[in-house]
C-alpha cells in the first residue's frame, strides 16, 4: 500500500513542473513543510534545474539572518514558489494563521502569520497546502484574513495560489474567478466525500481525475535519494514514510 504522503509529494511535484505556471526556478521551503520539502527534492533528483532554500536547515542555510535575507529575495522576485497553509482556508484562497473568534483570535489561536502575506504577494506563485481536509479548516470565509488571495484593482502582487493540495484532493485555484475547482480527488474519495468535508463552493470538471499515484521509478527516489537529503532534517517523517533512518544512511 502506497503512504498517503507519498500521493501528496508526488501530487505537489507535478504542480512545481507544470508547464503552463511561471518558472520554478529557486524555491523556498519553510519551516515543518516536509511533504513539500519532499516533493521539490524528488524535481532536482529528476533533474529539474531548481535551487530550493529551506530556512531551517542545520546545515547548508544560504541564509545567515533567516526570513530577512528571504523576504529581500522574494521582493525582488527572486522566489519563483513558496508554499503556504493556514488554520483556515476558504474558497477565495484567503489564509487565516491567527486564530477564530473575535479579534484577535479569542477562541482557537493559530501560530501566527509572521511573512505568510508578504511572501503570497511577492512570489510568482503559491501552492498552497493542509493535509487535514475538514469542514473547519476548509470554511467558507476565514475569521481573519492573515494573508489574501485576491486583491483589489491596482494593488500590486507578483503572483497568486496555483493550486490547493490537502489529504483528499488537488484543488485548482483561478486568481480572476476567486475560485477553486476539483482537479483530481486521492484513492477512496469522491466528489460527494469532497463536498461533505469541505466549508467553501467549488467548480466540479465534467470529467473528473483520480489523482495519480507515485511511479515505482519516483518511490525509489523517495526511498533513496529524497530520504538521504531530508534525514538530517525531518528524521522522524523519513522513517515513518520512507522507512529510513540515519544509521541506514550512514551504512
Amino acid at each position: 500500500m502506497i503512504p498517503t504522503e507519498e500521493f501528496l509529494i508526488t501530487a505537489i511535484a507535478r504542480l512545481i513542473a507544470d508547464p503552463l505556471a511561471p518558472p520554478a526556478r529557486h524555491v523556498a521551503v519553510g519551516a515543518a513543510s516536509a511533504i513539500p520539502a519532499a516533493a521539490c527534492w524528488l524535481r532536482i533528483m529528476q533533474g529539474a534545474e531548481m535551487r530550493l532554500s529551506q530556512l531551517h536547515l542545520r546545515t547548508g542555510n544560504p541564509f545567515s539572518e533567516g526570513g530577512r535575507e528571504l523576504f529581500d529575495l522574494a521582493g525582488q522576485g527572486r522566489i519563483d514558489l513558496f508554499f503556504l497553509g493556514g488554520g483556515e482556508i476558504d474558497g477565495e484562497a484567503n489564509l487565516n494563521l491567527i486564530g477564530t473568534g473575535d479579534w484577535p483570535g479569542t477562541g482557537v489561536r493559530f501560530p501566527g502569520s509572521f511573512g505568510s502575506a508578504f511572501m503570497y504577494m511577492a512570489c510568482a506563485r503559491t501552492i498552497l497546502f493542509r493535509e487535514e481536509h475538514a469542514p473547519r479548516v476548509l470554511v467558507e470565509k476565514v475569521a481573519h484574513v492573515s494573508a489574501p488571495g485576491v486583491s483589489a484593482a491596482g494593488v500590486w502582487r507578483r503572483g497568486h495560489a496555483q493550486a490547493l493540495v490537502t489529504g483528499k484532493c488537488v484543488f485548482r485555484f483561478d486568481p480572476a474567478r476567486a475560485r477553486f475547482s476539483l482537479a483530481s480527488v486521492h484513492p477512496g474519495e469522491s466528489v460527494a466525500s469532497i463536498k461533505a468535508a469541505t466549508g467553501f463552493a467549488f467548480d466540479i470538471p465534467a470529467e473528473l481525475a483520480a489523482t495519480p499515484p507515485p511511479t515505482e521509478a519516483e518511490r525509489q527516489l523517495l526511498r533513496g535519494p529524497v530520504a538521504d537529503r531530508m534525514l538530517e532534517t525531518y528524521p522522524e517523517f523519513c522513517a515513518r514514510v520512507f522507512g529510513r533512518t540515519a544509521k541506514d544512511h550512514a551504512a
